[in-house]
């Protein structure tokens, strides 16, 4: 019996005595399943192979853990260290003795929260390792495929996990997406991290929104309004996406005429071709 880790998307499922037929997560149009085929691994395998997660310090009580060589995705968690409570934004397959005794080492861990199922890996064994809550929004949760007693399933338009650290569903990605408000980082000018529920573009001055990444498929611009909308009134100057691109100042004026941008291409109005 085996917890099969799907190697397109990184996702991790209840345990069973052979690999599953297919990933729902990749079948759906927000992902896809590779020319190559579905094929499966195990956290167990990985650990005999060459992977390890790199650690990099993005600014002060925030670091960013990637696995190397790139795997599934390829997206990067974040570690935020506030006022003694520490929270993995999003998570990330691979985890290993290493990478448990470096979080160990920066007083461990309080909480996972996760921005949209692409991310949710392997976070079942992230948990049961640190004996912490994982917080999905119940409107993803049909999406989950490992199920565990630590997965909260959060509800509404926002979640304080403590003060200064606030989750807000958004949507558009995925119906549950959200973002983690982080008020004092940035040296107190504050932080957003989205995951690719906003993402940040080539250009790291702007941003863009979209309902499948790989496939192409836009968000309705009412979608992008509400977007926009339930951004504004959030004190943020940077804003981390879930790829290691970074808006470094005047994110969420980044993030508002980015809106405006992609609201006036979809309905016609920005261009002529």
């Amino acid at each position: 019996m085996n917890h099969y880790i799907c190697e397109t998307c990184g996702v991790q499922y209840e345990k069973q005595s052979q690999k599953p037929k297919s990933c729902p997560i990749c079948l759906e149009e927000r992902q896809y399943v590779r020319p190559s085929g579905q094929t499966w691994t195990t956290l167990e395998k990985m650990q005999q192979q060459s992977f390890h997660n790199e650690w990099i310090q993005e600014e002060e009580f925030l670091h960013s853990i990637k696995t190397v060589p790139e795997f599934a995705i390829g997206q990067t968690a974040y570690l935020v260290e506030h006022q003694g409570y520490n929270v993995l934004w999003d998570c990330i397959t691979y985890l290993d003795e290493k990478t448990m005794e470096e979080i160990k080492e920066r007083g461990g861990l309080d909480a996972i929260a996760l921005s949209h199922p692409h991310y949710y890996s392997t976070q079942v064994e992230w948990a049961e390792t640190f004996n912490v809550p994982i917080y999905v929004h119940e409107d993803d949760k049909e999406w989950v495929m490992r199920a565990s007693e630590h997965i909260v399933y959060w509800s509404g338009e926002k979640l304080t996990l403590t003060d200064g650290l606030t989750l807000h569903r958004l949507g558009g990605h995925f119906k549950g997406a959200a973002v983690l408000h982080w008020e004092r980082g940035d040296q107190g000018r504050g932080v957003l991290l989205t995951g690719d529920v906003i993402q940040v573009v080539a250009d790291h001055k702007w941003v863009s929104f979209m309902y499948s990444y790989p496939n192409l498929i836009p968000l309705p611009p009412e979608k992008v309004e509400e977007i926009q909308e339930k951004v504004r009134p959030l004190r943020f100057n940077r804003l981390y996406n879930a790829f290691h691109r970074i808006v470094e100042e005047e994110a969420n004026q980044a993030v508002q005429r980015s809106a405006e941008r992609y609201i006036q291409a979809v309905r016609g109005v920005l261009f002529q071709t």
